[in-house]
């Protein structure tokens, strides 16, 4: 084993990036990538928000979500309001088919991320890496 495989920083990565890997294969199913599951999750997290907001909470470039978005409009996932409701945002929001699309992509990403614990204290790991979080901010 390498001193790398012993980083902690670096395990954090391969298990995000095998979380990643695990959701999409079976997102694949539905004809959603992890990106548009995390806009999809995001709008309902989030009514109205506009694609800045979008873009930092699903940590992607503003670039990577109007390419996200657009897939999702013209899917009918998703709208994009024609005018601002404040300032010069535009306010993005789920459609009944995008809420719908979300509940069978939230069960997979649940299955998955249940599988990747499994045997583990939930609580307690969701608090380490909350920590984690919290002293890089």
């Amino acid at each position: 084993m390498s001193q790398l495989d012993q980083r902690v920083a670096y395990l954090v990565k391969q298990v995000a990036d095998a979380f990643r890997r695990a959701s999409e294969r079976r997102l694949r199913e539905l004809g959603l990538s992890m990106a548009q599951y995390a806009v999809l999750r995001a709008l309902a997290d989030v009514p109205g928000a506009p694609a800045a907001e979008l873009a930092r909470r699903t940590f992607v470039t503003r670039q990577s979500l109007r390419d996200v978005l657009g897939g999702l409009t013209a899917a009918g996932l998703a709208s994009v309001a024609r005018e601002a409701t404040a300032g010069r945002a535009l306010p993005v929001t789920l459609t009944d088919e995008g809420r719908a699309l979300l509940e069978r992509a939230e069960a997979i990403v649940l299955e998955v991320e249940e599988r990747m614990i499994a045997g583990l204290p939930a609580d307690e790991l969701a608090g380490l890496l909350r920590a984690c979080a919290e002293n890089l901010a």
